[in-house]
């Protein structure tokens, strides 16, 4: 009973920490899925929509990092951010900024994959339409972005999904700073080895319903999608 009564005064209290915790996380999860976006769907549109030699490579490449563990990415991206990295002076590990990095390495080939799967089921009647009006190049390319405009938005909510979900890489170079780099995954680790269950339960019911809300979301574009 006591373990009820304090996960309630947490949720629906004003503890700071906790405040913190959800603001960074949400804050890593937009810029990093933005930014996996932003560079995974067009991407993944150019190797869905096209024949190419070597397309068969980048696919299996693509693959590949598709299944990249959390901690390899991690890894990476603290060797490059480290003092003795290449990337040592600009000073960004264990800040949200190496999170998002981290991230970024890990959705964007996700988003790829699942953007060229989509497209790629009907490249081809769309090809032969477009060639026929005289469509080509750059112009093609903004077609296929915006005729699944939709689709894609269900692409970007998973990649957020995903985000957000995510502990290994975001452990490793963030650090898990109080007040700075602390996010729910990484939380709920530490509350739970410290024995405070109701603060990691509380973020635990807290991720589960911003994970319930992104799914019901998708699920609601793809029936649209579907219905069309």
């Amino acid at each position: 009973m006591e373990l009820l009564r304090s996960i309630f005064n947490l949720l629906f209290g004003s503890d700071p920490e906790l405040r913190q915790i959800i603001a960074v996380t949400l804050r890593m999860s937009f810029f990093s899925t933005l930014l996996s976006s932003l560079i995974g769907i067009p991407l993944g549109v150019l190797l869905g929509a096209n024949k190419f030699r070597g397309k068969a490579f980048v696919t299996r490449l693509v693959n590949t990092f598709l299944g990249l563990p959390p901690v390899v990415a991690g890894l990476i991206v603290l060797l490059l951010l480290s003092r003795s990295g290449p990337f040592g002076s600009l000073r960004l590990l264990y800040t949200v900024d190496a999170m998002v990095i981290a991230q970024v390495l890990l959705i964007t080939p996700f988003i790829i994959a699942m953007t060229a799967n989509l497209v790629g089921v009907n490249s081809l009647a769309i090809n032969e339409t477009l060639a026929g009006v005289g469509i080509s190049g750059a112009k093609r390319l903004k077609y296929f972005l915006l005729d699944f405009r939709v689709p894609f938005i269900s692409i970007v909510l998973a990649g957020f999904g995903r985000s957000i979900a995510e502990v290994g890489a975001v452990q490793m170079v963030g650090g898990n700073v109080q007040y700075k780099t602390r996010v729910m995954t990484t939380a709920i680790m530490m509350q739970t080895n410290m024995g405070r269950f109701d603060f990691a339960i509380t973020l635990g019911l807290i991720l589960l319903l911003i994970s319930f809300l992104v799914n019901s979301v998708v699920q609601h574009i793809q029936k649209v999608t579907a219905d069309d």
